[in-house]
C-alpha cells in the first residue's frame, strides 16, 4: 500500500526520538536533511521504503550503523529468558496453535515508534490475559490446512523480542508438517528495532528454520528491493507468514501469493485498509482479505 499522509507524523517523530535517544549533535542539520528528503518523496512508494531511506539518513548523520543495538539485545534476551514460561502456557492451552499465534501477535506490540509505542508493563499485561484475547479476523484453521499441504514456508519476522515468540510458533508449525522446509526472513541491515540475522541467531531460530536476510534496509519487505536469493525463496514458498504492520504495508498488494498476515492493528491507516478495528489482533489470509473488507 502507498504511503498515507497520516503516516508523516510517525516519520518525523521517529527521527526526533532517535536523535534524543542517541544525543545526536547538530540536530538542526539532521532535521533539515530529513525534511529536504521528505519534501521530495514519491507518494507512490510504501511507508516502509520511505522509513528505510529516512533511517539511512539518520545513521549517516550519527555515524552509527545500529542505533538500536542495545535495545534489540535487551528485548531479545528478556523474552528469550521467558521462553520456558511462554512454551508452558501455550502447550497447556486447549487450542495451542491458536494460542501460539496470539502470543506471536502480542510480541508485535514491542514497537519503538513514538506514535504507538507500548510500555513493557502493558505488554506483559496482555500476555497475562492471553486466554481472554480474541482474533476478530481469524484464519488459523485455513493456515493449519495450508501448512499440512505445503512443502516450503517463508516466515517473515519483524521486531526484536517478538522473534522469540515467532520461534515458538515455528515449532508449532513444524508439529503439523515436520518435513516442511521453513525459512525465517529478516531485514538486510539495521533499521529501527527490526530483526536482522544476528538477532535471529541470538534467540535460536536457526534450530527450527533457515535464516535468510532480505538484503534491504526498508522497514518491511519491498520485493523490488530485496535480494535475488530472498525473492527466489519468496516465489517458491507455498505459504508466507508476514508479521507486523510494515510487512503488511509492503506486501498487501501481492494478490496472487498465499500470505497470512499476523499483526496488532496499531493505527487508523492499517485499520481502514484491512477493515479491522484499531488495537485488534488479526490472522488474515491474503486471498480472503478483500472478502473481509467487503463485509465491513
Amino acid at each position: 500500500m502507498k504511503i498515507n499522509y497520516k503516516c508523516l507524523p510517525c516519520l518525523v517523530n521517529q527521527v526526533v526520538r532517535v536523535a534524543d535517544m542517541t544525543n545526536a549533535d547538530h540536530r538542526e542539520t539532521l532535521f533539515q536533511d530529513v525534511f529536504r528528503y521528505l519534501s521530495e518523496i514519491n507518494y507512490t512508494e510504501t511507508n516502509p521504503e520511505i522509513i528505510g531511506s529516512t533511517f539511512r539518513l539518520l545513521k549517516e548523520h550519527l555515524k552509527n550503523n545500529d542505533p538500536y543495538l542495545e535495545i534489540r539485545n535487551y528485548y531479545n534476551d528478556l523474552f528469550l529468558n521467558m521462553n520456558d514460561l511462554f512454551e508452558k502456557n501455550i502447550n497447556q492451552s486447549d487450542h495451542s496453535f491458536e494460542t501460539a499465534i496470539k502470543y506471536a501477535i502480542m510480541g508485535n506490540m514491542i514497537d519503538f515508534n513514538p506514535i504507538h509505542a507500548s510500555r513493557l508493563e502493558d505488554i506483559m499485561k496482555y500476555f497475562e490475559s492471553v486466554e481472554e484475547q480474541t482474533l476478530p479476523i481469524n484464519h488459523t484453521q485455513k493456515l493449519i490446512s495450508d501448512i499440512q499441504e505445503s512443502r516450503t514456508l517463508l516466515y517473515i519476522g519483524d521486531n526484536c523480542g517478538e522473534i522469540c515468540l515467532d520461534k515458538i510458533l515455528i515449532q508449532k508449525i513444524k508439529e503439523y508438517n515436520p518435513n516442511m522446509e521453513v525459512y525465517f526472513g529478516v531485514r538486510g541491515t539495521p533499521v529501527v528495532n527490526d530483526s536482522i540475522e544476528a538477532d535471529a541467531h541470538r534467540v535460536g531460530i536457526d534450530a527450527y528454520a533457515k535464516i535468510i536476510s532480505n538484503g534491504d534496509d526498508s522497514l518491511g519487505t519491498v520485493l523490488t528491493r530485496t535480494s535475488e536469493e530472498f525473492n527466489h525463496i519468496y516465489q517458491k514458498a507455498d505459504v508466507v507468514i508476514s508479521k507486523g504492520q510494515a510487512n503488511y504495508e509492503s506486501l498487501s498488494e501481492q494478490k496472487e501469493k498465499n500470505i497470512y498476515y499476523l499483526l496488532m492493528v496499531k493505527c487508523d491507516v492499517i485499520a481502514d485498509d484491512i477493515g479491522a478495528t484499531k488495537n485488534s489482533m488479526i490472522c488474515i489470509n491474503s486471498k480472503r482479505r478483500d472478502e473481509n473488507i467487503c463485509q465491513k
